[in-house]
Order: C-alpha cells, then structure tokens, then sequence
C-alpha cells in the first residue's frame, strides 16, 4: 500500500494502482489509450452496486500508476495483468479491454491461459492488428500513426483534445458527450507521462494480434461501434470475431469509440448479464 493505496509492485519494480470494489463474481476493467482507469467509472459504480466484483487498474505510465521509461509494449502489458491476477488470485473472472486494453486481453489469454478467465470481453478494440502491411492491406497506412506521434511530440494538450472530441463522435452539431466530459477526459489524457503516450500509441498501432486471438478457446464477447472513427469496426471487431474460435459480436448502431459513456446503459447492462 501506498498512502492507504492498493499497489501492485511487478517483476521489475513498477508500481501499478488498482482499485478492487464489490464482492462476487469477478470482473476485470482495462482502460484504453491514452486514458486511465478511471474512465471506467459508470461501469465500475453500477457493476459493484449490482453484487459484482469490479477491478480495474492503472496501466503502467498512466494515471497513479508508476512512469518508468520501459515496458510499454504488449508482452509486458500481459505480465502486469498477469501479476495482477495472481496476486488477487482471481478465478472465474471476466475480462473485459476498451481499445487499447483489448490487446492486453488477447496477449495474457494467449501467452498465460485461460483457467483464471470463463469469458473475455472486446470493447472497441484494437485487435487484431491495425497496421497497413503487405498482408494486411486493409490496415492502416503507418503515415497516419506517424502523424499522430508527431503531433504529440508538437503540443500534446493540443493533440489530446481534438483527439477526445473525436473518440465520443462530438461535433458542433452532435453532443454525444457534455463539454465537461471532454474537459475530465483530457484531466485523464495528462496523467500519463509523454514517454508512455508515445510508446503505447506505437504499441497499439503496430502490435499484430492475429496469432493470439486464434489459440482464445473461452467465449468472447466482441462490442464495437459502427460509428467509430478511432478504431473502425471493419478492421477491428468484425475481423476479430471471424478469427476468434468462440465469438458473440454485438455491433452498436450509430455508437462512437468512446461507447463506454455515449451507450453507457446498454453496456453496462450486457458485462452485467455476463456475470
């Protein structure tokens, strides 16, 4: 602990926050880029007053978890969550990745097994690979992920701003989301350290997935937005639920990356009928 915090101290010495409410079934939360756990709010409150179990963390870089300057790729991701659920000593747990943190979902599944985990959740993820290669031409193109660190490298703030508008779908015409949620969401953005903001965008954008998500036996729910512009639903959640073994794809109508806030309800509702 912390000042009164729960920590996790991994095998190479990084701190990771984490908070653990509830009782029963066990359900794990793991945040997306370039956010924190917090994100999770809606789903933790209301999955916790409904008897669940609800743990969700700090990624490494983000949030009150620990900014060493290594470890951000996905092989190590998959060790702090396997750490984790060791030292929680998790069974029958339910693992569910908003974007980024769906890539942690399919590495630990692949590399650790799947006897602490009866059922995996995607919620706009990342995989199973977003890179543009020669044989994945329906990827995209590395100048568009070069771009994105070279606008992070010119004025953070500014990048991360536009870049919350655009992942709850907001316009001067579509309020999806109130101007104070975009205002929390950026407070969120710059808790992580520059060096991790960078690092982990290069990870999500060029980690290839494909392998894992096809040795995944236990079920997996795959929820997607086909409105989402951040992670388009044709290259991510429609592709990972052919390759995975097990699949339920839930496509959310007209529903933006963020869906986690703009279809908090529907979403809080199915991860509880997953419990």
């Amino acid at each position: 602990m912390r000042f009164g915090m729960p920590i996790l101290t991994t095998q190479d010495g990084t701190e990771i926050y984490y908070t653990d409410w509830g009782a029963g079934d066990a359900v794990v939360l793991i945040h997306g880029w370039p956010l924190n756990g917090e994100m999770w709010e809606k789903q933790a409150t209301y999955l916790a007053e409904q008897k669940a179990r609800v743990i969700r963390y700090d990624r490494r870089g983000f949030g009150r978890s620990a900014q060493p300057w290594n470890g951000y790729d996905y092989d190590t991701f998959a060790a702090d969550l396997n750490a984790l659920m060791e030292k929680l000593d998790l069974r029958n747990a339910v693992l569910a990745g908003f974007s980024m943190g769906g890539g942690e979902v399919v590495r630990y599944l692949s590399r650790y097994g799947e006897a602490r985990v009866r059922q995996a959740v995607l919620i706009s993820a990342v995989t199973p690979f977003l890179l543009k290669t020669g044989d994945n031409p329906d990827g995209v193109d590395g100048a568009t992920f070069a771009g994105i660190e070279a606008a992070i490298r010119e004025d953070r703030p500014a990048f991360l701003k536009t870049f919350g508008a655009a992942f709850y779908g907001r316009t001067m015409l579509k309020h999806t989301v109130s101007e104070e949620v975009l205002e929390w969401n950026q407070a969120m953005a710059l808790t992580g350290s520059a060096r991790a903001t960078l690092a982990a965008a290069r990870a999500w954008s060029t980690t290839d997935f494909r392998e894992d998500l096809q040795r995944i036996t236990i079920p997996v729910r795959v929820i997607h937005g086909t409105a989402d512009a951040t992670v388009p639903i044709e290259i991510s959640g429609r592709k990972s639920a052919a390759l995975l073994k097990n699949a339920t794809l839930t496509e959310y109508e007209g529903e933006p990356h963020g869906l986690f806030l703009t279809a908090a309800t529907r979403l809080n509702e199915e991860l509880l009928s997953l419990l």
